[in-house]
This record gives structure tokens, C-alpha cells and sequence, in this order.
């Protein structure tokens, strides 16, 4: 069952010391703005969750996983403050994946582009079906995923990412991914998928939760300057949207 919901959808289920986040949105499980705000404060709050040892990252239905940024919102965009501020969403919810608390799994069940990208580089740990292809097209809009890359670039290496962004018109399958380092693992289906998330979270929700968060800080060691990247970055990407080249591409996809 996927959400109709103009602004979409954010549930999280909390069992067995295991949060289970599901977003959804009928545009292919994209973001709009307010949706990314609910995401970035859902994880701020389960950080401090004496109840909660590991976090799963998921989404409605079983097609795309996620289409990154509302493609509605960033033709609206005719200012660089709502520029900077609409390309700042997935910055803070980056920002809160990697300082919160808890290890964050994800679960991507299909194809992946832009913005979702970024949110499973930026899970501690992804497992996917091999429908679970990704693509980063930002240059053939005429801006780049800079908010993304230092999470796609430390997960993947700065070879994928070139690949990934260069190569905006091309899908990368979910076993080029893997190879890459985004997955962890890659499943023929979604039940097999999801047996063994399930026997790997409650795997990691049985362990001595403060091993968990000193293994979490671990993992992101060397980070702290992404607190000012990300969003300097964002401000890359909303000075390039307000570009005549830009305004045509999108005028090209809108029709």
C-alpha cells in the first residue's frame, strides 16, 4: 500500500529495540521539503531513544525505493534563498544520519536516484534487491549532486562517484553498487531481502548498545566539517538552478 498523500507519508514502529522508519510519496517515493524535514526530526528523536538500539531506513511499496528531491518544488525555485533552503533538505537529514546515535540500516527495494542516493550512502549499512539500480542525473539538468557527494564519496570512493555523476544518463546496476560499496548485500527478491534484514537487525539490537554507538562514531570519524559542507554545497546547487540553462532543461522535463 503506497500513500496518497500530497506531502507524503513518515510512520516509524518501534519493536523488539528496533525502528523501523518507512517513508512514502506517490512521485516514485520522492521528497518534498516538509518531508525531509519529518525525516530529519524522526531521527534526531530516536538518537535519544533509550528504547531504540538500530534504526531501519525503508519505503513504500515494492518499485522505486527513492527519486530524490521534489521535482514539483525545484521548478518553483526563483529565488537563491529557497535555492539554498530547498537543496539544505536532504543536507540535514544527512547531517542527522550521521550524528545520530543509533546505526541506521537500510532497506532499498528498487531504484534509487539523486537525493536517494545519498540517503543509503549515508545508512551505516544497506542491503537491496538486485532491482535496486541507481543514477545520479543531476548534470543533465545543468546542476550536480553536490549535497550527496561527501556521502557518496566516502561510501563509494571518488572513482564511483565520478561515474556515477559524469555518467548522469546512465543506471548502475544494484551489483555494480554492491562491488561499489553502497550495499552490503544484494537479494533476487524482497523476501529474501527482508528475512534477512530481519535476521540481521535483530542481530544487532541483541548487542551492548554502548559497543553500538562507540562502532557508530567509529564509522564516522573524520566528519565533523560535513556540519558546514552539506550546506555549502547546497548553496552550489541553488545558485546553479536559477541558471538559463537550467530553466530550460526543467521546462523540457516539465512538458
Amino acid at each position: 500500500m503506497t500513500t496518497s498523500r500530497e506531502n507524503g507519508s513518515l510512520y516509524t514502529n518501534i519493536e523488539n529495540k528496533i525502528a523501523t522508519v518507512e517513508f512514502g510519496h506517490p512521485a516514485s517515493n520522492s521528497f518534498p521539503s516538509v518531508l525531509l524535514d519529518r525525516l530529519e526530526n524522526e531521527i534526531n528523536k530516536l538518537s535519544d531513544d533509550d528504547s531504540v538500539a538500530v534504526i531501519l531506513l525503508k519505503s513504500e511499496g515494492e518499485k522505486a525505493f527513492c527519486a530524490g528531491a521534489s521535482f514539483n518544488e525545484l521548478i518553483e525555485i526563483d529565488d537563491l534563498e529557497s535555492g539554498k533552503k530547498f537543496f539544505s533538505g536532504f543536507a540535514n537529514v544527512i547531517n542527522a544520519m550521521r550524528s545520530c546515535n543509533k546505526l541506521i540500516v537500510g532497506r532499498v527495494q528498487g531504484k534509487t536516484v539523486g537525493g536517494g542516493v545519498g540517503l543509503v550512502a549515508a545508512c551505516d549499512y544497506a542491503m537491496a534487491t538486485d532491482a535496486a539500480a541507481i543514477k545520479l542525473s543531476e548534470l543533465t539538468i545543468g546542476i550536480g549532486p553536490f549535497v550527496i557527494a561527501p556521502a557518496v564519496q566516502r561510501k563509494m570512493g571518488v572513482s564511483a562517484l565520478a561515474e556515477l555523476s559524469l555518467a548522469a544518463h546512465e543506471w548502475k546496476n544494484a551489483y555494480w553498487a554492491k562491488e561499489k560499496g553502497l550495499y552490503a548485500r544484494v537479494f533476487e527478491n524482497l523476501d529474501d531481502l527482508d528475512k534477512e534484514i530481519s535476521i540481521f537487525t535483530g542481530k544487532l539490537a541483541s548487542y551492548n548498545p554502548d559497543a553500538l554507538l562507540q562502532m557508530k562514531r567509529t564509522l564516522w570519524k573524520g566528519t565533523d566539517q560535513w556540519a558546514h559542507l552539506l550546506y555549502e554545497n547546497a548553496s552550489i546547487s541553488g545558485e546553479l538552478v536559477l541558471s538559463e540553462f537550467t530553466k530550460n532543461a526543467l521546462a523540457q522535463f516539465k512538458k
